[in-house]
């Protein structure tokens, strides 16, 4: 009684940069019982005010038919495969699917009535937190990477800090109007894929880099046939889906990562031999694989700038998840 709340102030504000932006999207954790069958009458709203031009009706029923091909989907590898504004895709991202927050599908988007839980081909959808392991026993140091990191840490703000810079705020009516003022950048592509990101963004192949050091694959997108034996070592015998490894056998994960950091440095060996200089005769005498150099920096570099991560967390999966809350 007689308490007054302080005045609010950047001085004694602790908090969110900015309010959080209502994109309507169905959040489901691994133990939730149901699963949605249909979007929030506010996210068919949202989507059916901006969907005005033909080519939003052609873009949904682009990203309809790749639900139906495949029910579970990153929002990357969507990124890849239609063209699409990014903000115009957050919106029409929970009109079609619900986002996992946990378990082995975390971080990505999920077709409406599809529950990955109760059917063991949903194995292959399953997410993979790979990271690029740096330090001197794998025979090299983060700065010698030929990956650079989504963000540096010398360029980075909390995401609970009060004074950081004011991101651009898109209106419904840029968005009806198409995001016509993306610059002249953006103008130099076709509009087919003015927004597309490169495949390497969501598959990993044999002889490639990542273009990042941490990267969240679905297992299907791992096109390497080792990788491909390891992940169906119990086809057929998927007894319980389990909140750690899914429908894969126990340890998956990490024979994955043990594999794939194998054939990294190995790509890193062919590379920059410098850096190996030093290794075991044991080391060399392991099976040599031909490999091709990684991205080409510059395309990366037009890539990002197009592309800007969202201002959050280092990981990717907490930043989805602050884009979409």
């Amino acid at each position: 009684e007689g308490y007054n709340n302080p005045p609010v102030s950047g001085e004694n504000l602790i908090g969110l940069s900015r309010a959080r932006r209502p994109h309507n999207a169905i959040f489901v954790n691994f133990d939730d019982e149901e699963i949605p069958t249909k979007p929030l009458d506010a996210a068919v709203q949202t989507w059916k005010k901006v969907c005005t031009n033909p080519v939003d009706k052609r873009v949904e029923e682009e990203l309809r038919k790749l639900f139906e091909v495949r029910p579970v989907w990153s929002r990357n590898a969507v990124k890849a495969n239609i063209s699409i504004h990014p903000d115009k895709l957050k919106l029409l991202l929970p009109y079609l699917a619900y986002y996992m927050l946990t378990g082995p599908w975390r971080s990505l988007w999920v077709r409406f009535g599809y529950d990955p839980r109760k059917h063991p081909e949903a194995k292959i959808y399953q997410v993979l937190d790979f990271r690029i392991r740096c330090g001197m026993k794998y025979g090299y140091a983060p700065n010698d990477m030929p990956v650079k990191a989504k963000r540096s840490t010398y360029n980075y703000s909390l995401p609970i800090t009060v004074k950081k810079p004011v991101s651009h705020t898109v209106s419904v009516h840029d968005l009806k109007q198409g995001l016509g003022t993306s610059g002249a950048s953006s103008a130099k592509k076709p509009a087919s894929s003015r927004y597309k990101l490169k495949e390497s963004i969501y598959i990993f192949r044999e002889g490639a880099l990542p273009p990042y050091r941490q990267m969240f694959y679905q297992l299907c997108d791992l096109n390497v046939e080792s990788l491909q034996k390891i992940i169906r070592r119990n086809d057929g015998t998927e007894s319980e889906c389990t909140e750690r490894d899914g429908w894969c056998l126990p340890k998956t994960s990490d024979d994955l990562r043990d594999t794939m950091s194998l054939m990294i440095k190995q790509i890193i060996r062919s590379t920059r031999p410098a850096l190996f200089s030093s290794t075991t005769s044991n080391e060399d005498g392991k099976e040599q694989l031909a490999y091709e150099s990684g991205e080409d920096e510059d395309d990366e570099e037009e890539e990002e700038e197009e592309f800007k991560p969202s201002d959050g967390s280092e990981n990717e999966m907490e930043t989805e998840i602050l884009d979409y809350v």
